[in-house]
This record gives C-alpha cells, sequence and structure tokens, in this order.
C-alpha cells in the first residue's frame, strides 16, 4: 500500500461525508452521520462500535437535539468538549460502552475515564445514564439534573461533595455495584447523610449492593425506596426515620429463601429476618411494600398498622405456607389493591386443600391476587371462600399448583372476576362430589411428597401469542378462564357449569382429542373467544362449537394429529354455523385432503390458515379450487407456509373478492402474475416475504390497484424493470429488504417514490461504485427510508462491503491526482510499445532465449514450492480418549512410518507434538488440515463421532470444496465394528483409501504398505472409475 492510500485509510466517516456531500447532488445527507435522527429530536447512534463521541457538521441542526443515545459502544473516553455543540441537550444514555470486567460478554478488564468538564459543558442535561460503564466516582455534574444512573458501575463510596449541588435531582439508581456479576468483595459505603442535600430526590434505589443497614440519613423528600437484595436483616422504626413522604419501599430479597433462588444466594441465619414491629407504623404514605424472598414464616398484623394506604403487598417467595390459612394480619388493609403470595410453598410438599383465612375478606379493594406456586392438589369453595364477595376482585392467579381437581363453576359467584388463570397445573376434568367434601375440611393437611426442583418453578409463560390480525386477544372481554397447560382429555358440559358468562375460555396445551359435536361448551352461552390450540381434536361432526351463539374468535392451530391419520374425513361444514364467527385459525395443522370442499360462513372476517398443505390441495385438479370462496365477508387470509411453488390466476380468482390483506410467506413461489392482482379489486396489503423470487420483470402492478402494503423482503429479488411500481399509486409502504439488490434505481417508482412513506432497502448488497445512482435517490427519499445512516450497507466491493453507504472509499472516485496517474501509464505504455520493437530487432534472440528459459523454470520452481509449502504428508485424528487408540498411533503408526522406512519415511503431524501452545484449537486444526497431503484418520468405530473427529472431517471437506482435493484416508481398527454409510460409500467408490486394521500378523506388513501407498499417492487414482472419476483438478 503507497503513502497516499495509507493517508486516505484513517479518515473519518465524518470527513469522508464531507466530500461526498459535494460529489452527491440533490438530495441532502442525513445530517447526523452515522447515527440516525428520531422523532422529538433523539439521534440514535446505538450499536455503531464508535470508539469517541461522534462530532456532527456544523451544517446539521445540533440546537435541535434534545436527547442522544450513545447505548452499546466502545466509547472509552469523554472529553471536555464532546457535548459543548449540543446546546440543547437534555437526555444522554451511555449505557454499556466500557462494562465492568464481571458484567463484559468476554469478562475483558475496562476502565472509562471522563475529564472534569465533560457534562458541565451542557447546562441543560436533565437524564444521564452511565449504567455498565467501569467508573469508580461520581462525575462533575451540572446542577441541573433531574435523573441520574450509576447502575452497575465501579462506584463503592458515596459522600456529600460526590453530588453537592445536584438540588434538581429526583431520581438515582445505584443499583448492581456489588454483586456476584459484578464482584467487589465489600458493601457499597454510602455515608451517613451523603445524600441528604439532595432536598427533592424522590427516587432512590440501591439494590444489589451487598448493603447491611440502611443507608442513615436519606433526604425527607423521598417516595421509592428500593433496597432489595442486599443483605439487610434487620429492620426497626430509626432505620426508615423521618422517611414520612415514603410511598414504595422494597426490602425483599434480604433474607432470602434459596430453595427456589435463580442465581446464586446466600442462606437467611436462623432467627432471621427481624422486623420490629414499629418499622412501618409511621409510613401513613405508603402504597407499595415489598417483603418478597424475606424467609418469612408469619405476618405480624403490627407489621401493617397504620398503613391504611397500602395498595400493593408483595410477600411472593416466603414460607407463609401455613400463615395465609390463619392470618389475621389483612384486617386493616381494606384498600389493598394487588397482593402477591406466590411461591409460598412447603418445601418438597403439595397439600391436598387450602382454605384461605377469614381476614381475606377484609380486603375489600383488591383487585389481584396471586397465588401461584403454593402446591395444593383441590380447589373446591371452600378453598376460596373469603374471596367470593370482594366486590372489586378482578384477576385470580392460581397457575403452577398441581391442582388436580377443581371446581371451576365457584368462579361464577364472584361478582367483578375478569380474569382467572388455572393454567400449568394437572386439572383433566370436572371435579367429582368428593373433592368438593375433602374440600370442605380447609386445612392446609394430607401433604403429599412430591419431586420438584427449584429452578422450575418459575411461573411459565403465557399462551402462545397469536398474530393480532387474525386472533383478537382476550384483554378487553369481561371474564376469562385460562386452563392452558394441563391434563385435560376430554371436555365435559359439568366442567363448566355456573360459567354462563365467560367470554374467553383458553385451552391450549392440553391433550384433548375427542371428536367435538356441539354439547361440550353448552353452558358457556356468552363465550365469545376459545382457544383450543396445541391439542389434538376431532372435526368430525357437522354440529362442532355450535351450542356457542356468540362465538367470535375460534383458535384450532396446531391440532395436526387427526388430519395426518391416513383415510380419515375432517367436516368443517360447521363454520358456516357460528353466525358470529369473525377469526378463525386453522394455522399448523397439515391439512391436505379429506376434507371439506369448501368452507362457508358470512361473518368470518379472518382466516389463518397457515403451515398447511394448500399445494397439495391445488393439486387435486378443482376439487378444492373454491376451498375459500364461500367466505363471502373474509377481509384477512393467511397462506403462509403452504409448500405454494405456483400461485395461477384461478387460484387467486377463487379467492374471496373483499380480501384486503395476503399473506403468502415462506412459501416456494419463484413466479408471481402481478397482472392478476386485479382479481383482487380491493387487497390493500400483500405479503410475499421469505420466497424464491428472483426478478421483478414479468410485467408491473396493475394500474388501478388499491395495494397500500407490499412486503417481498427475504426473497432472491436482484432485478426491476423500469416502471414495476409506477402504476400503483395507492402504495406507501414497500419493503425490498434481505435480497439480492445491487441498486435502487428512481425509474421502479416513478411518481410514486414521492408518496411512499416506507421503503425499506436494508440487508441488499449495494454496489458502492463512486457517483452510485442509487445515493441520490436515497437521499430524495431518505425520510421513508428506515435505517438509512447505519443500516442500509454496501455488499461491493469488497473494500466496503458491510459498510455504510455514505462511508464511500475515497480512492475508488476519479479526481485530478488520478488522472494525472492515468496520464503517466499511458504514457509509460507508448514509451514501451516504441522500445519493444527496437529491443527486438538489436537483441531479439538474446531475449528470446531467456523468456524461454524463465518460461520452462517457473512451473518446476512452483511445484517445488507448492511441495515446500506442505509440511507434512499425513495430519493423524484420532480420539485421545480411547487410550488403546492413542496407543495404537503413538507406538504402531508413528513408529512405522516415521522411524522404519528409511529414506522414504512420513512427516506426520500430531496434535501432542506439533501442534503451536498459545494459539486456539481452531488454528492449529485449520493449520494442520491445510498443511498436510492427507488427513489421516484413525478410529476405533464410525459412528458417533464428534469433537476434534467431526471438525477435521468438516475441515477436510471444506478443502475438497476449495481446492478439488480429497484428502481423506480411513484407518479403521476394529473391521468387525459396524460401519456407517459414508464408509460404505466411500470403500465403494475410493476403496484404497479405507483401510482395516489386519487382525492376523502375518498381514500387518501388507497394511503397512498399503498405508504408505495411500498416503503418498494422490486419491484422484484410487476412484473406480465404474462409478466416479473423483474431483477433478483446479485450473
Amino acid at each position: 500500500m503507497g503513502p497516499c492510500c495509507g493517508a486516505l485509510h484513517p479518515l473519518s466517516l465524518l470527513v469522508q461525508a464531507a466530500v461526498l456531500a459535494v460529489v452527491l447532488a440533490p438530495g441532502a445527507l442525513p445530517p447526523f452521520l452515522p447515527c440516525e435522527l428520531q422523532p422529538n429530536g433523539l439521534v440514535d447512534c446505538n450499536w455503531l462500535f464508535l470508539k469517541s463521541v461522534p462530532r456532527f457538521s456544523a451544517a446539521a441542526p445540533r440546537g435541535n437535539i434534545t436527547s442522544l443515545s450513545l447505548y452499546s459502544n466502545r466509547i472509552h473516553h469523554l472529553r471536555n468538549s464532546d457535548f459543548v455543540h449540543l446546546s440543547s441537550l437534555r437526555r444522554l444514555n451511555l449505557k454499556w460502552n466500557c462494562p465492568p470486567a464481571g458484567l463484559s460478554p468476554m469478562h475483558f478488564p475496562c476502565h472509562m475515564t471522563i475529564e472534569p468538564n465533560t457534562f458541565l459543558a451542557v447546562p441543560t442535561l436533565e437524564d444521564l445514564n452511565l449504567s455498565y460503564n467501569s467508573i469508580t466516582t461520581v462525575p462533575a455534574l451540572p446542577s441541573s439534573l433531574v435523573s441520574l444512573s450509576l447502575s452497575r458501575t465501579n462506584i463503592l463510596v458515596l459522600d456529600p461533595a460526590h453530588l453537592a449541588g445536584l438540588h434538581a435531582l429526583r431520581f438515582l439508581f445505584l443499583d448492581g455495584n456489588c454483586y456476584y456479576k459484578n464482584p467487589c468483595r465489600r458493601a457499597l459505603q454510602v455515608a451517613p447523610g451523603a445524600l441528604l442535600g439532595l432536598g427533592n430526590l424522590t427516587h432512590l434505589s440501591l439494590k444489589y449492593n451487598n448493603l447491611t443497614v440502611v443507608p442513615r440519613r436519606l433526604p425527607p423528600s423521598l417516595e421509592y425506596l428500593l433496597l432489595s437484595y442486599n443483605h439487610i436483616v434487620t429492620l426497626a422504626p430509626d432505620d426508615l426515620a423521618n422517611l414520612t413522604a415514603l410511598r414504595v419501599l422494597d426490602v425483599g430479597g434480604n433474607c432470602r429463601r434459596c430453595d427456589h433462588a435463580r442465581n446464586p444466594c446466600r442462606e437467611c441465619p436462623h432467627g432471621f429476618p427481624k422486623l420490629h414491629p414499629d418499622t412501618f407504623s409511621h409510613l401513613s404514605r405508603l402504597e407499595g411494600l415489598v417483603l418478597k424472598d424475606s424467609s418469612l414464616h408469619s405476618l405480624d398484623p403490627r407489621w401493617f398498622h397504620g398503613l391504611g394506604n397500602l395498595l400493593v403487598l408483595d410477600l411472593s417467595e416466603n414460607f407463609l405456607y401455613g400463615c395465609i390459612t390463619k392470618t389475621t394480619a389483612f384486617h386493616g388493609l381494606a384498600r389493598l389493591r394487588r397482593l402477591n403470595l406466590s411461591f409460598n410453598y412447603h418445601k418438597k410438599v403439595s397439600f391436598a386443600h387450602l382454605r384461605l383465612a377469614p381476614s381475606f375478606g377484609s380486603l375489600l379493594s383488591l383487585r389481584e391476587l396471586d397465588m401461584h406456586g403454593i402446591f395444593f392438589r383441590s380447589l373446591s369453595e371452600t378453598t376460596l371462600r373469603p374471596l367470593a364477595h370482594l366486590p372489586m376482585l378482578q384477576r385470580l392467579h392460581l397457575q403452577l399448583n398441581f391442582i388436580n381437581q377443581a371446581q371451576l363453576g365457584i368462579f361464577g359467584a364472584f361478582p367483578g372476576l375478569r380474569y382467572v388463570d388455572l393454567s400449568d397445573n394437572r386439572i383433566s376434568g370436572a371435579a367429582g362430589r368428593a373433592a368438593g367434601a375433602t374440600g370442605a375440611t380447609g386445612e392446609a393437611g394430607g401433604a403429599e411428597e412430591v419431586w420438584r426442583p427449584s429452578r422450575d418453578l418459575a411461573a411459565g409463560p403465557p399462551g402462545t401469542p397469536s398474530s393480532e390480525d387474525f386472533m383478537p386477544s382476550c384483554g378487553a372481554l369481561n371474564f376469562t378462564l385460562d386452563l392452558s397447560r394441563n391434563n385435560v382429555v376430554t371436555i365435559q358440559p359439568e366442567m363448566f357449569a355456573r360459567l354462563s358468562q365467560l367470554q374467553c375460555l383458553c385451552l391450549s396445551h392440553n391433550s384433548i382429542s375427542q371428536a367435538v359435536n356441539g354439547s361440550q361448551f353448552a353452558p358457556l352461552s356468552s363465550l365469545r373467544v376459545l382457544d383450543l390450540s396445541h391439542n389434538k381434536l376431532d372435526l368430525y361432526h357437522g354440529r362442532s362449537f355450535t351450542e356457542l351463539p356468540r362465538l367470535e374468535a375460534l383458535d384450532l392451530s396446531y391440532n395436526s394429529q387427526p388430519f395426518g391419520m391416513r383415510g380419515v374425513g375432517h367436516n368443517l361444514s360447521f363454520v358456516a354455523q357460528l353466525p358470529a364467527l369473525r377469526f378463525l385459525s386453522l394455522a399448523h395443522n397439515a391439512i391436505h385432503s379429506r376434507v371439506s370442499q369448501q368452507l362457508r360462513s358470512a361473518s368470518l372476517w379472518a382466516l389463518d390458515f397457515s403451515g398447511n398443505a394448500l399445494s397439495q390441495m391445488w393439486a387435486e385438479g378443482d376439487l378444492y379450487l373454491r376451498f375459500f370462496q364461500g367466505l363471502r365477508s373474509l377481509v384477512r387470509l393467511d397462506l403462509s407456509q403452504n409448500r405454494l411453488h405456483t400461485l395461477l390466476p384461478r387460484n387467486l380468482d377463487k379467492l374471496p373478492k373483499g380480501l384486503r390483506l395476503l399473506r403468502l410467506r415462506d412459501n416456494y413461489l419463484a413466479f408471481f402474475n402481478w397482472t392478476s392482482l386485479a382479481l383482487l379489486p380491493m387487497l390493500e396489503a400483500l405479503d410475499l416475504a421469505g420466497n424464491q423470487l428472483k426478478a421483478l420483470s414479468n410485467g408491473s402492478l396493475p394500474n388501478g390497484t388499491r395495494l397500500q402494503r407490499l412486503d417481498l423482503s427475504s426473497n432472491s429479488i436482484g432485478f426491476v424493470v423500469p416502471g414495476f411500481f409506477a402504476l400503483a399509486t395507492r402504495l406507501r409502504e414497500l419493503n425490498l429488504s434481505a435480497n439480492a439488490l445491487k441498486t435502487v434505481e428512481p425509474s421502479w417508482f416513478g411518481p410514486v417514490a414521492g408518496a411512499l412513506k416506507v421503503l425499506d432497502v436494508t440487508a441488499n448488497p449495494l454496489h458502492c461504485a463512486c457517483g452510485a445512482a442509487f445515493v441520490d435517490f436515497l437521499l430524495e427519499v431518505q425520510a421513508a427510508v428506515p435505517g438509512l445512516p447505519s443500516h442500509v450497507r454496501c455488499g461491493s466491493p469488497g473494500q466496503l462491503q458491510g459498510r455504510s453507504i455514505f462511508e464511500q472509499d475515497l480512492r475508488l472516485c476519479l479526481d485530478e491526482a488520478l488522472s494525472w496517474d492515468c496520464f503517466g501509464l499511458s504514457l509509460l505504455a507508448v514509451a514501451l510499445s516504441l522500445a519493444v520493437p527496437t529491443l527486438h530487432r538489436l537483441c531479439g534472440w538474446d531475449l528470446w532465449y531467456c523468456f524461454h528459459l524463465c518460461l520452462a523454470w517457473l512451473p518446476r520452481h512452483g511445484r517445488r514450492r507448492d511441495a515446500a509449502a506442505l509440511p507434512y504428508d499425513a495430519f493423524v485424528v484420532f480420539d485421545k480418549a480411547q487410550s488403546s487408540v492413542a496407543d495404537w498411533v503413538y507406538n504402531e503408526l508413528r513408529v512405522q512410518l516415521e522411524e522404519r522406512r528409511g529414506r522414504r519415511a512420513l512427516r506426520l503431524c500430531l496434535e501432542e507434538r506439533d501442534w503451536l501452545p498459545g494459539r486456539t484449537l481452531f488454528e492449529n486444526l485449520w493449520a494442520s488440515v491445510y498443511s498436510s497431503r492427507k488427513t489421516l484418520f484413525v478410529l476405533a468405530h464410525t459412528d458417533r463421532l464428534g469433537g476434534l473427529l467431526r471438525a477435521s472431517f468438516l475441515l477436510a471437506q471444506q478443502r475438497l470444496l476449495e481446492d478439488r482435493k480429497d484428502v481423506v484416508v480411513l484407518v479403521i481398527l476394529r473391521p468387525d465394528a459396524h460401519r456407517s454409510r459414508y464408509v460404505r460409500l466411500r470403500q465403494r467408490l475410493c476403496r484404497q483409501s479405507v483401510l482395516l486394521w489386519p487382525q492376523q500378523p502375518r498381514g500387518q506388513r501388507a497394511f503397512w504398505a498399503q498405508l504408505g501407498t495411500a498416503l503418498t499417492r494422490d486419491n484422484r487414482h484410487f476412484y473406480n472409475q465404474n462409478f466416479c472419476r473423483g474431483p477433478t483438478t483446479a485450473e
């Protein structure tokens, strides 16, 4: 590389952009390269691997920047002048630039340096986030600061001088500065009165800091105090003195229950925690109290005296399994809205019955009660009797309790209940009378030992989310019952007695395998949403679900087992008998044959038919051609993942004419007849992502189409005919991302380009030649191009691959100096053209002799150089864990090939002897395979190979593809062992490269001779010419 190139290489992106601004015409460059301007004055510089704060151009409207996000870069040094030019900056995010070693993904040490006036130069700054950075002291900060985050840093000492003058500060976060992921071997030291000068501080978070006592003399203005997951095991009234304005107090996780811990845990000392009865009595404004994971075995009613305004109480992950049946602590909490009692189980025990204490009945304002993970097997009327008359109770969580008998009808008596979660239990059907009788005892007794690993107690994820376009959620409905992930096999009407007001029922992920015939859900006269996904339903009866006259949404996805049974028919005529049905999902059922020839419905609005085999159905002549035609009101149709290779105009013609959204994602469409879109006159959105389209050249979007959104992402489109989108005058959103486009031409769009709101061209291999026309066009429509500054990248030339289109290499652009260079080269060419004939005339024979002498010498020299470039004859790969194989390699193979062949000795590469220390395993492995003429695999068996053997084999195969050299030689020490199909095939094609170690000593001499031949000759000579000629030599 010449000096000029070396000087141009380190030019910054900003300098290059400035030069490009002269070269690129009419469109103005994005103002904040390499970052992206977001709405409301936010400049997004996240994940750009920046090593310094970008210096935006003076022409950019820097005074309009109110928020700057530099999240997850590599900025290790902040200078005094970095933010001086941002006169209106209010929010600055510097999170994850130089994380402490314990939090770094690779555990690399790092230290961030902040110069004294870095932030003082921004007098308007209100929100500063320095979390996840290796800073050890609080930097100098402007007095305007309102929110400060110093979490997961190395700051371990706080004194009054550090935060002096921050009178406007209201939010201070100092979490995780000393815990198991960010170890410091001591506690955070907060000097008494260190925060007292922050007179407006309302939020203080000191979680995960190894604190053993509550910091003294905290500001009386505090409203939120978070001290969870420290080691504060004693609390007294003096610890929270003068904090009378406190609204939320979190002291959970200070004395932990380690059998349920999801991270490293220190056992709570015996006899702790110790909470004084009057600890919270003076906190009359307290609205939220968190005592979770505190090893509490009982509740002292005096703790809650004076807490008449308490709205949220978290008592989860304690030992209150016995206390909740007899406690009187809730009598004075008439305003409590949310109560969390989850995971208060007895270790390794599930209770036969449970009856809540009568004091629960005094929680007249309770809206949400979480009781999952307490482990009781029977749910009856007496279990929740104190809750039955709470007028405000709306949400009840009972999941993950091992309940196998449940009287679901008890929830019909709750006046305001809107959501009941009974998922992840063992409910199999309607509860018998015996269950109700035993539940009447109301005692937490009859314990049964159960096995449960401590790390599997976290609540399961919510039900499988459906696309919001095709299946509505139950959030807006009045009453929802979730029975997903239970053991329901058959549905009986008795299960839902007294639940006539139920509007949403989730039965997904059960084992329901019955044939629904129109009687199973008879009591649910108000049901509007029914989720039966992930079951084994048999849809045979024509009156299925007809007992639900108000049913609007029905999810039957992932019920593929019955549809996979050969010879069994399936009846979908029930759809026509559901007068209110608007949403139906038949997705991922592998529907392919023996179903109703046509779906009929006058009300259906959205149908999800993805994940089936519509290609096979439409291949049966006209049998299923009109399958969707009877859905007269259908607006949305999803045909994704239906293995469609072609989509004929007659197929589109038989779709409902009122379709507005059609999804054809993830099929195998390599051709699409665009003019056939005229057959769907109301279509507004078409999704063809994830297909195999290679060009948009057959016609164009038809004139008059109402298409507004077109998704062509993740295809292989490399060419677009001019004017393809020009006639789609209503097109507003176009996704061309993840294709093979090398340019984006304005001629594709015509007048539509100016009306586009979204034009996504990310993940395309754009060719960034000097003065590329697509750059001008993208600048003209840059408001519609998401991620234009940083996510629209070049694919070629090679030196620009993967870089922003605005990071164009100046060496590719013609300038005056390059012109003079070209002139000089042309002058030299003319001089040579005159000199060559003259030299030929004077000494032509001498030149001819030298030329042919060099021509004859070069190939032999190249061959010698190639031979010298391979220091080993064979790289020996074997399983070191098998001692017998290793002993054979070191004491037989090595001795025979290196010591007993005399001048014909071979050079072997052995891992233990020849690999270089300090290099990674893959570097050594790659060098060994590519530095050896052959790769010799010594195997005791040929199945279940892994580790080094598998990696070496893959590299040898890669060498076969790259160099066209078959270098594999196999030695099998146990000929009687089972041979894989690969070995048997290789014996048939190239027998002399597969050698078997003879069991008789007399055959060993022939074996060594054959092995020497296999290692010294090219494998091409060994291939059976009747089957294969072997790999051809690269030219």
